[in-house]
């Protein structure tokens, strides 16, 4: 099984990078390949840029990326509530590639995680809610509050134990659905 992770933040730092990275471990059998959405930057999407430059061909190989995958693992950044610039432009890039359905129609893992009590919640609830329209087959979600006392940078781990039992069902949950 081939599975593509990757947060939804462009953020050196991101913490949503090191939750779906610490995810992506739980899955040792598999293939995982961790993409950073630095690598896809583009040009902020407006009708009349795609009129005279075309989609961007960094837009195609994000598509390709999730093409080439069985299940996505995203871990959205929440910035006003709402998802990362980063994170929508190549979304918004994606969806006027002709025939296509955004996500591939892939299983998909959402998650999130901030320094607050909310943990990414409000971001995460647009994504659960949104993201089937475009083809992303959302199996679970997760949100980790409070990332710096929950989560030790150092080890990669999930130090809260309710989180932690909470996220190793999920996975499992996730692993037995799709055979992996």
């Amino acid at each position: 099984m081939k599975i593509l992770a990757f947060a939804g933040s462009n953020s050196e730092e991101s913490i949503n990078k090191k939750l779906v990275t610490s995810v992506a471990k739980s899955f040792n059998n598999d293939n995982v390949e961790i993409l950073d959405l630095n690598d896809f930057e583009m040009p902020i999407y407006k009708n009349e840029r795609e009129k005279t430059t075309g989609i961007p061909k960094l837009a195609y190989d994000f598509a390709e990326k999730i093409d080439e995958s069985d299940l996505l693992l995203i871990s959205l950044a929440e910035h006003n509530g709402a998802y990362s610039t980063a994170f929508k432009n190549i979304f918004d890039w994606v969806s006027r590639i002709p025939g296509r359905h955004h996500f591939g129609d892939k299983p998909t893992f959402l998650m999130a995680t901030s320094p607050g009590k909310m943990g990414g919640s409000t971001v995460l609830n647009i994504a659960a809610n949104r993201l089937p329209f475009n083809g992303a087959k959302v199996i679970d979600i997760f949100s980790l509050p409070f990332f710096f006392e929950f989560f030790n940078s150092e080890t990669g781990e999930i130090i809260n134990e309710d989180k932690a039992v909470e996220l190793k069902a999920k996975v499992e949950k996730i692993k037995n659905e799709l055979a992996v």
